[in-house]
């Protein structure tokens, strides 16, 4: 699988209003996600945790099939000085922790299956490493994965995605260990992931550039974006889940609610009359 992640890392960037590190290590996570749920069959949605000890706090992302995710990390200003070859150091501002892979299936066709989740501790905090060892300790799936983000920066100190995208390629059972030892090989001879991307790289692009002389099918193409599934009625909804005394409270107290979505940081107003309309519902119902 590849993915070209350009548009939907800046906006991800541009929501979260995160530093150039978090920037990183944030479309790093959503593009694996991304790969990692392209390959699964029946699924409704993917999420990836990563439970870290560095100052980024934590990395969520969460995706379907369709080419749609969305994400967030706990600290979006997390921050640390260039590494020895001087690029950010995501390494630093995830430390050490587990990293988390949850699949659920059946919701959209109504036969609601037991979510799994599976876990490896980071080996790197680098992203890209992460993921190709919970693939292969986790379920038992030789891979090399590519993920890259490249965030320049501008004159008043913002910043901006120049290139993001990724390669993950499995190695399924029955492969011949011929063709596995010239992926190997070709796989390091593979540029930078951004690199490609800035002189135009397609999807398809990428995987022949990693699978080199290896012919293959393309199979499928999707258009992926940056997508919450959020919104005004969502937040309601959630209120209404509250006790009484909450609702009350909202109601009493601060006349009127806000609610900002984890995901995409997108702020919702919930005014007095609704909030009035919610409570006398929840009272009938009580």
């Amino acid at each position: 699988m590849a993915a070209v992640t350009t548009n939907l890392v800046a906006e991800a960037a541009a929501r979260h209003k995160t530093t150039h590190t978090v920037t990183a290590a944030l479309g790093r996570t959503l593009t694996g996600t991304l790969l990692l749920a392209a390959g699964v069959k029946e699924l409704d949605r993917l999420t990836v945790q990563i439970d870290c000890n560095g100052p980024i706090g934590g990395i969520t992302a969460e995706a379907n099939g369709r080419g749609q995710v969305r994400g967030y990390v706990r600290n979006p200003r997390a921050d640390a000085p260039l590494n020895a070859q001087g690029k950010f150091d995501v390494r630093a501002i995830v430390g050490e922790g587990t990293l988390y892979v949850t699949y659920e299936s059946g919701f959209e066709i109504g036969l609601y299956r037991e979510p799994y989740r599976g876990s490896v501790p980071l080996i790197s905090g680098e992203i890209a490493e992460d993921f190709a060892y919970y693939l292969s300790k986790s379920e038992q799936i030789p891979s090399a994965v590519m993920l890259g983000v490249l965030v320049r920066a501008r004159a008043n100190g913002d910043h901006f995605i120049e290139a993001a995208g990724g390669i993950m390629i499995q190695i399924m059972p029955g492969a011949d260990e011929q063709t596995v030892r010239a992926l190997e090989e070709s796989v390091k001879r593979t540029p930078q992931t951004t690199t490609l991307i800035r002189r135009g790289a397609r999807p398809a692009d990428l995987l022949q550039a990693a699978l080199g002389d290896l012919r293959f099918e393309l199979l499928e193409e999707r258009e992926v974006e940056f997508a919450c599934t959020c919104s005004h009625e969502r937040a309601l909804a959630l209120i209404s889940a509250m006790s009484l005394a909450e609702i009350r409270s909202m109601l009493e107290e601060d006349r009127g609610a806000v609610m900002t979505c984890h995901f995409c940081n997108t702020t919702y107003r919930v005014q007095e009359r609704e909030l009035a309309e919610i409570l006398q519902r929840a009272e009938k119902e009580g």
